[in-house]
């Protein structure tokens, strides 16, 4: 099922780096930023993480909530958030629950091998729970830039 933009986002839960549950009914009356991203520590998802961690203050002004989500574990993220001192819960889908709700995790392609993965994807989830935008081909240096444009 594709998601469509002014309907209503796939209310997920996961948990986040220390075991938290963290539901999207959580955040209620806030702007979410629902960001899929392949692995921690690689330099894309690196570039992206920091870029949002550097706009973190002009992201919260705005109103949004920023969270995360890869298959990593809930350790990696821990160590990753260590690494980079970044602000905002990552969660750790390991069952891969959350990208089949939000239809992150498909065949990609990469130096002509096809492989299952995750599709770098961000959500911007309006205050009352729908899809506001959904941005595909996502600049991980600029990323806030595109999200706030």
């Amino acid at each position: 099922m594709a998601l469509e933009i002014g309907k209503a986002a796939p209310a997920f839960e996961g948990k986040d780096q220390n075991g938290n549950l963290i539901k999207l009914s959580d955040f209620k009356g806030k702007k979410v930023v629902l960001y899929f991203y392949p692995k921690d520590n690689t330099p894309g998802c690196t570039a992206q993480a920091c870029n949002l961690r550097d706009n973190y203050e002009a992201l919260m002004e705005k109103g949004y909530e920023v969270i995360g989500v890869s298959t990593d574990s809930e350790t990696s993220h821990q160590k990753f958030i260590s690494k980079h001192e970044l602000p905002f819960p990552l969660i750790a889908d390991e069952d891969k629950a959350v990208h089949e709700m939000y239809g992150t995790w498909g065949e990609k392609k990469n130096y002509g091998r096809t492989y299952m993965g995750t599709i770098r994807t961000t959500f911007i989830i309006d205050e009352e729970g729908k899809l506001e935008e959904i941005i595909e081909k996502v600049k991980t240096k600029e990323h806030t830039a595109q999200i706030i444009q």
